[in-house]
């Protein structure tokens, strides 16, 4: 977890004005990059994901198979690998860390792939959650490179009551004491405990509930699960300034502010010239399916197909073999399309 590569962005603008001296972007390749450059395939993180929390989805026979095709997973800002709160040095560390767009993180994401590695076309991008939203973010700021996107269980902006279910998660983090408005010294380990719960209400749908189905990730009772996998979940290695940079790239999320299109999200979906399949979780309870149906009726060459089953937001996150083949064998078709 820790052999990782990083590039040095040296100083990067953010959108909302900042300039971050030495700025950071960590990475992880799988595969070779081919003579002619032409099979890269970019799989951006999630929201509080590092490179190696994508490693489920490739693989020897995967769609995403490194024999294949050369893997590119770009950490977004504020995971706590590329430039974050956590590991910033004055004066933009912790509290002071600047706000970052999804058009942030994909730009410098451009300049990984083109300038690090000279690559011009991307057989396809793909993510999930908020590495969805960088999906979607590709496909519109650089419609000529990319011909493929396939973005599963994410958006491409952030609805009201997606925003609401994350002013949850701010609550709960900033509401410890410990977090003292961000210049903690010791993690606010109740306060992540907290988000924790937050978040177990919202991860998984109802019905995964009513049958029990965590006892399928190995969890002996409810309680057993939410100390376990959610409490766990958040104390494991996770940073609240960093946690809450991303959550605010989250909220902020919408493509219609891709620099060119003035806020109008119709726009840019319709800019988007790639094949698209996205994959909705069924029982998604702030990613909804019919999000991205009504995103696709924009996107020219836009399908959406829905993961089925009860497992929610977590359809898309390699909890289950059943959803894990869903989406591989999903992109499979789209690739050899």
């Amino acid at each position: 977890m820790t052999d990782y590569h990083v590039f040095d962005l040296g100083d990067f603008t953010f959108q909302h004005g900042a300039t971050l001296r030495g700025a950071k972007l960590a990475y992880q390749t799988y595969g070779t990059l081919a003579d002619d450059k032409n099979n890269a395939i970019v799989f951006p993180t999630y929201y509080s994901g590092r490179h190696w929390d994508n490693e489920w989805l490739i693989g020897e026979g995967m769609a995403l198979d490194p024999s294949t095709y050369f893997i590119i997973v770009p950490d977004m800002f504020g995971n706590g690998l590329s430039s974050s709160p956590s590991n910033t040095p004055a004066p933009y560390d912790r509290a002071r860390f600047p706000d970052v767009t999804m058009y942030d993180n994909v730009r410098a994401q451009h300049r990984l792939v083109t300038e690090q590695f000279g690559i011009e076309k991307l057989p396809m991008v793909t993510g999930w959650s908020m590495g969805a939203g960088q999906t979607y973010q590709w496909g519109v700021a650089y419609p000529d490179m990319v011909k493929r996107i396939a973005p599963f269980c994410g958006s491409t902006v952030t609805s009201e009551h997606n925003f609401v279910f994350l002013e949850g998660v701010k609550a709960a983090l900033t509401a410890d004491e410990a977090f003292r408005g961000g210049w903690y010294d010791v993690q606010p380990t109740k306060g992540l405990r907290a988000a924790g719960r937050v978040y177990a209400g919202w991860g998984f749908s109802q019905a995964f509930y009513w049958q029990q189905l965590y006892k399928q990730l190995g969890y002996s009772s409810l309680e057993d699960f939410l100390i376990g996998f959610w409490e766990g979940f958040f104390l494991n290695g996770l940073d609240a300034n960093n946690l809450l940079t991303m959550l605010w790239t989250w909220q902020q999320a919408d493509v219609g502010k891709t620099p060119g299109f003035d806020g109008d999200t119709k726009a840019a979906l319709a800019a988007i010239k790639a094949k698209t399949l996205a994959m909705p979780g069924e029982k998604d309870l702030y990613f909804p399916p019919e999000d991205e149906e009504w995103a696709s009726q924009f996107i020219p060459h836009g399908e959406v197909r829905v993961i089925p089953g009860v497992w929610g937001h977590f359809a898309g996150g390699g909890a289950n073999p059943v959803d894990i083949a869903f989406i591989d064998s999903a992109l499979k078709e789209l690739l050899a399309d």
